[in-house]
């Protein structure tokens, strides 16, 4: 502890940054592309990129997948939306891996395996698990990232005395030190309510794995009765014996909207199809609301009865509200864009700290022949501009990689995903290899990149801006287009003045030489 309580939470302030500032920026910088994750999605699968329709027979989509459904013991579909044009199904065999793929809402036939996670299956759940799965790791390491941040914000508020003042104050023609201070502050302030608020619904979120005891404590151990009375878990084992007659699951579609008031399900699935005990699985949509609601209906496939409803109970219908505003799934563009810009703050908000920091006892530790400004500039570097670098290049080998690809045993998914890891690393080798350069190179490699992301995209699929801007269904990678080709100007101009500012300090080293 320091002398007082505000020098303490300083303290605390500066190195909970320097020591979780990496890890918390590539968290905000995947949970901001992720505001976007399906937009991503379209952008890395051509194949899906089709005109969306007004509706779906779900009877249709059954007969499609009839002869690849086979004995599953139950398949799914995913109505199609705006935002994922394409129809999703699945469907588990008795033995083997749960399959994916994407159906033509309009033909209703299989699309071709599209060989990437894209931001669905990678960028997003990098955000709240780091993709690491083993032991629940990856969801504990960023849970003690979120109280970390929580804890950043409270002492932030703290030592700063004259917080709101600050919100006004940006001194852009000042010394470096200072300009980069006053951006830490107004992004700091600007941004307090939405890094509070999307920290700690970040923990809320995952509550049944940051306090799994609780749920053993309430229920004595028995968690199959908590997820049942939480989250509508049930089932009915298979008969074993074919069933006579079943109901058209388009008839379900409408019941099963007749009892939400009109809400339309947005996931279909059967369970053991073709056996008497099949029953059919529907879940209420929730792009019309923030809360993402639990609500869901079970019917029986052979008469259509209802087996099992679910409304889910007012403290975790709090729960799911909290979930709703992190996630931000429902329908509202405008909000969306906000939640976009304010996560930018947050990474701009953790790199000016880093910086500050380095600003600050740079001079100091050459002077004393200390490694430690040297070595948190390579963390910095590897951090800030290394994971951009690093999505960068996940997107620019996407467009590279031929269907089909594969080296080593690696499919072409997998292979994208050993690119972004790759690159990552080399950009904390390369910061540690050219101290004082690093910022400058990586800043012009990340507009290189974004810049032939762009180019790849039309080469490869013939749909360049224009033609994009003028599909209603291809905007979606018009936007994507255009965030890549404003991320290389940003990306140049901060490399232009880097490139000019280390001019500028080699200048004064050689006049203060000379002077010698």
């Amino acid at each position: 502890m320091e002398s007082t309580f505000r020098a303490s939470m300083n303290w605390l302030h500066t190195w909970a940054g320097v020591v979780w500032g990496g890890l918390l920026f590539a968290i905000f910088w995947m949970g901001t592309l992720s505001v976007f994750d399906r937009e991503i999605d379209l952008w890395m699968k051509p194949i899906i990129r089709v005109e969306a329709v007004e509706a779906v027979s779900v009877d249709a989509v059954a007969g499609a997948l009839k002869p690849l459904v086979g004995d599953a013991v139950q398949w799914f579909m995913r109505f199609p939306t705006e935002r994922e044009p394409a129809v999703r199904v699945g469907y588990r065999g008795t033995s083997g891996p749960f399959i994916q793929r994407n159906v033509d809402p309009a033909t209703l036939t299989l699309m071709p395996e599209e060989g990437t996670l894209a931001g669905t299956g990678f960028i997003f759940p990098f955000h709240y698990s780091l993709n690491i799965r083993l032991w629940s790791l990856g969801y504990w390491i960023v849970g003690l990232a979120a109280m970390t941040m929580l804890a950043l914000c409270v002492s932030g508020v703290v030592i700063h005395r004259k917080i709101f003042t600050e919100f006004f104050t940006f001194r852009a023609d000042k010394q470096p030190r200072r300009l980069v201070l006053d951006l830490h502050n107004l992004t700091g302030v600007l941004g307090l309510p939405f890094h509070f608020v999307i920290a700690l619904s970040g923990l809320i979120v995952f509550f049944s794995i940051h306090f799994p005891s609780a749920a053993e404590l309430a229920y004595g151990g028995a968690r199959r009765s908590f997820n049942q009375e939480a989250f509508g878990d049930y089932s009915r084992p298979k008969a074993n014996v074919p069933a006579a007659t079943s109901v058209s699951l388009d008839s379900l579609v409408h019941e099963a909207s007749r009892l939400w008031d009109g809400a339309k399900p947005f996931f279909v699935r059967v369970w053991y199809p073709g056996d008497a005990n099949s029953y059919v699985e529907m879940r209420r949509s929730s792009d019309d609301a923030v809360t993402m609601n639990l609500d869901l209906v079970h019917f029986d496939a052979a008469t259509g009865a209802v087996l099992y409803s679910y409304t889910a109970a007012p403290v975790l219908n709090a729960q799911r509200f909290i979930s709703g505003l992190h996630f931000i799934q429902f329908r509202h563009w405008t909000l969306r864009w906000v939640y976009f810009g304010l996560g930018l703050s947050g990474c701009l908000l953790i790199a000016t700290g880093y910086l500050f920091w380095l600003e600050s006892r740079r001079t100091k530790h050459e002077r004393l022949g200390l490694r430690g400004a040297r070595v948190v500039e390579g963390i910095a570097v590897g951090s800030v501009t290394g994971i951009i670098v690093a999505t960068l290049a996940f997107f620019v080998v996407n467009r590279l990689l031929p269907q089909g690809a594969a080296l080593l045993g690696e499919e072409r998914a997998a292979l994208e995903v050993w690119t972004f890891y790759l690159v990552w690393v080399a950009t904390f080798a390369h910061a540690w290899l050219r101290p004082g350069r690093a910022w400058i190179e990586q800043s012009c490699t990340t507009a290189g990149l974004a810049v032939a992301a762009v180019i790849l995209n039309w080469l490869t699929t013939g749909q360049h801006l224009g033609a994009s801007l003028a599909a209603a269904h291809l905007r979606p990678i018009a936007g994507m287009d255009l965030l890549l080709l404003a991320t290389a100007a940003i990306s140049g101009w901060v490399a232009l003045r880097l490139a000019r500012k280390a001019r500028g300090r080699a200048a004064t080293t050689a006049g203060r030489l000379s002077a010698l």
